[in-house]
């Protein structure tokens, strides 16, 4: 059975449906590290009412060295259970992020396979723009029931990034900036090789977005990857720096129907601290 579920809902659909029983809203904020913001204290500064908070650092397989890399299906069914997510809830995630990390959780719900969730288009800065109810009280969530079925067709490992490096079966579009992609800035991350992985092409995940944060229409999207040289008819992984905004390319492809896709979650924090993987300075 495909899914179509929507993948984005309004500012004005979440106020109207803000208190209904089956809505659970989660704040998916997540800023880069060493910067002065502090995703946390940013949602107990002030949130949406209802909202509870996703800590992608800490949802995450904490024993594996790169960066919130997915966690075992235990560890995510045990945190939805205490976010009060269940199975049968339609979950709404928005960020207060430039990143628009709220698609590395839609991503993550809907590999461990809950369908109805969708991002709240324009995320916190829209809604507080538009002078939106907004509190600082965290709410008490009743613990529910929630059965983590891991998706494995959509990640992709080291090891299948290597052996598509000898046989082309899918397309890498790396969702990091031009500057980055084409090694001309050096990585946020230390220690990390700069350029691309070889053959891949480059979608700056910023060129899905318009200026207030919400997305672009479908037809501007698919656009945008075709004119990156992406082949819709063909398989597509994407990629970035640690696996936040190759979510929102995976958000983008969504949008456009294109299903055929995974997530490399290593991303360039793997790749690029490998001594063996081969780097070059991107697709011109």
């Amino acid at each position: 059975m495909p899914d179509n579920s929507p993948a984005l809902v309004s500012t004005d659909w979440l106020m109207e449906h803000l208190a209904a029983p089956d809505i659970r809203i989660v704040d998916a904020t997540w800023h880069m590290p060493g910067g002065e913001r502090i995703a946390a204290r940013d949602y107990n500064e002030a949130h949406i009412p209802g909202a509870t908070f996703f800590d992608i650092d800490e949802i995450c397989d904490l024993d594996n060295p790169l960066p919130h890399m997915l966690p075992s299906p235990e560890k995510m069914s045990s945190r939805m259970r205490k976010l009060g997510i269940g199975d049968g809830n339609r979950v709404i995630v928005y960020d207060n992020s430039d990143l628009r990390s709220a698609a590395r959780v839609w991503f993550m719900m809907k590999v461990f396979g809950l369908w109805d969730v969708a991002i709240l288009d324009g995320g916190f800065q829209k809604w507080k723009s538009e002078r939106r109810p907004i509190e600082d009280i965290p709410p008490i969530p009743r613990l529910r029931h929630f059965s983590a079925r891991f998706n494995t067709t959509k990640i992709r490992d080291l090891d299948h990034m290597l052996e598509n490096l000898e046989s082309g079966k899918e397309q890498v579009v790396d969702a990091r900036s031009p500057g980055r992609f084409h090694g001309r800035e050096a990585e946020p991350r230390t220690d990390l090789k700069s350029g691309a992985i070889p053959g891949s092409v480059n979608v700056f995940f910023r060129d899905l977005l318009n200026e207030d944060g919400t997305f672009k229409s479908p037809a501007e999207i698919r656009s945008i990857f075709e004119q990156a040289g992406v082949d819709l008819k063909k398989p597509v992984v994407t990629s970035c720096g640690s696996g936040i905004t190759a979510s929102v390319l995976m958000l983008g492809l969504y949008l456009i129907g294109h299903r055929e896709n995974a997530l490399y979650d290593g991303s360039w924090s793997e790749w690029g601290s490998h001594p063996d993987t081969p780097v070059t300075k991107g697709k011109i």
